[in-house]
């Protein structure tokens, strides 16, 4: 017999580790897979963890033939800073290997005759707005504006949020024999993600954890965007909440397969002034890079989340006051105080 479970990729990554917790809790039984082995603190969670590449068609195999999967959280992908040095290499991770996936989902649903949740975390990466004047002139963008991305990872994921859609909307329309996919895909862009239980990993958003991080080792910090760049951020059990809130909705009252979510929209000068509420001491300046600077630019100002309101009751539980003084400070605090 095989195990029903729900498969999580990318499980070392920021979100993998709040969502195995948080699905092991309800009793789910988890796969987690990683490139790299799963993080030891996350072992006790899994019912089964494995090292592997998401582009191995053996494993892919090996996945099928081991368990039937009723859910997959697709978190494994090359982020954006990483993927502008190596495009063809994200291409390959961020696209080709969600497709594989996707062609999982569908054995799985053929195997075991339900539909399979696909749950897919996009990012604001995929908007691209011209100019800064612009940005600040439309405000709160919606899904299905300024869907232009200027760098790779973010055309990865507006293409893959169509590969979602047409496996579970029009899958082999003019087959002769009319069949779904069983897929149910899923999607949210997200906003910067912050947290404060995995250290940035110099992702194009990651200038607000990196001022907290090196603020509370007492380390100078120089932003590399300007102090009125400006775009959402969320906190990261709100990201994990959303993942899970969307999986939870029924199906019936889903008007769109892809939406964005919000909490709040600082300047990096007002995430400074927070952060130095904090630490007073704390040196933290700006230097621009302007071809990062530019990235963060070409991305909304803030995001309209009325659909996930209206289709699923997305509310953060995160402000961005009670995301840095009750979640973000204390516990990166806390972890530097207990290093020492």
């Amino acid at each position: 017999m095989r195990v029903p479970v729900t498969l999580i990729t990318g499980a070392n990554g920021e979100i993998g580790h709040g969502l195995i917790e948080h699905l092991r809790k309800n009793g789910t039984a988890v796969v987690a897979l990683d490139l790299k082995p799963i993080d030891e603190s996350l072992r006790p969670y899994c019912h089964a963890h494995i090292a592997g590449d998401i582009l191995d068609d053996f494993l892919m195999g090996r996945l099928v033939s081991e368990y039937e999967i009723n859910a997959i959280y697709h978190l494994a992908a090359l982020l954006s800073t990483r993927a502008e040095y190596t495009p063809e290499t994200a291409h390959s991770v961020n696209v080709e290997g969600t497709l594989k996936l996707i062609k999982l989902a569908v054995e799985q649903a053929r195997w075991h005759g339900h539909r399979v949740k696909f749950l897919f975390p996009s990012s604001i990466a995929a908007y691209g707005l011209p100019d800064v004047e612009t940005k600040n002139k439309v405000g709160r963008v919606r899904e299905t504006d300024w869907n232009f991305p200027t760098t790779m990872y973010g055309c990865n994921k507006l293409y893959c949020e169509h590969l979602g859609r047409y496996y579970t909307l029009h899958y082999r329309q003019l087959a002769a024999e009319q069949t779904t996919s069983g897929v149910d895909f899923r999607a949210i862009r997200f906003p910067g993600l912050i947290s404060a239980v995995t250290m940035p990993t110099g992702g194009t958003s990651d200038y607000a954890p990196e001022m907290i991080h090196a603020a509370a080792q007492g380390k100078p910090y120089a932003c590399f965007v300007a102090p009125e760049a400006r775009i959402p951020f969320m906190a990261m059990p709100d990201g994990v909440k959303a993942l899970v809130t969307l999986a939870a909705a029924p199906e019936e009252r889903l008007t769109q397969r892809v939406y964005n979510v919000g909490a709040f929209s600082p300047t990096a000068a007002e995430i400074r002034e927070r952060v130095l509420r904090a630490f007073p001491h704390a040196d933290i300046t700006f230097k621009p890079d302007k071809p990062r600077a530019r990235i963060i630019d070409s991305w909304p100002a803030d995001v309209d989340d009325t659909a996930a309101r209206r289709d699923w009751g997305w509310q953060p539980d995160y402000d961005f006051a009670r995301a840095f003084d009750e979640y973000l400070v204390p516990t990166i605090s806390r972890y530097y105080a207990e290093r020492k």
